[in-house]
């Protein structure tokens, strides 16, 4: 969107941890448990990353602080990159629609595509449109490790809000609605930073 690379944590560790590289193997206990991969590994996953060229365009965060030390990390990577962060958007959404979200979401072994039970079904059950590959459920979107991300979320995550707020960076948007209300919405509180 705008012409921006999307950053998502989230799939850069699933890669590692599929590959089974030294940051896979550290990040897969704490990822199958539904637990923060510690602050360390994730800072410099993305310090890395934001050093690629594609992201000299500009780039969106996904999964990215977490925390507020990871916060103020950031804020020192973008300070040596000569960079600032324009904005943070944050997508509210209650926890009995999270839960329904991430619990019917199934990802193809094969291609990596998504589908969902309920809102984006397959044509066959458990079989991927995209590839034929076969449909699975992550194990950080089985309901036991959703209520536990959340309980996480309200402790680590949810004072970022605060955090942002006070430097003017946060716009909030509601995230119920079909996909096109929503990007709309998205559209409409980032689109001061591409005109």
């Amino acid at each position: 969107m705008f012409g921006a690379v999307q950053i998502s944590t989230g799939d850069i560790l699933r890669k590692a941890v599929a590959d089974q590289t030294p940051l896979g193997q550290q990040a897969a206990g704490f990822i199958h448990s539904g637990a923060l991969v510690p602050d360390s590994v994730i800072v410099n996953l993305v310090a890395e990353r934001l050093k690629e060229p594609d992201c000299g365009k500009g780039f969106m965060l996904d999964g990215f602080p977490r925390t507020i030390p990871q916060a103020e990390s950031l804020d020192e990577i973008l300070k040596q990159a000569g960079l600032t962060l324009n904005c943070v958007l944050s997508v509210q959404v209650s926890q009995e629609i999270i839960v329904e979200r991430l619990a019917g979401r199934r990802t193809c072994r094969q291609c990596g595509g998504l589908s969902h039970v309920a809102f984006n079904p397959p044509n066959v059950a458990g079989v991927c449109d995209r590839c034929g590959g076969e449909l699975y459920q992550r194990d950080d979107d089985k309901e036991q490790t959703i209520a536990h991300r959340l309980q996480v979320y309200e402790t680590q995550t949810a004072p970022l809000a605060q955090y942002y707020r006070e430097r003017g960076l946060l716009r909030t948007i509601d995230g119920v609605g079909e996909i096109e209300q929503i990007r709309a919405r998205v559209i409409e509180a980032l689109g001061d930073l591409v005109r």
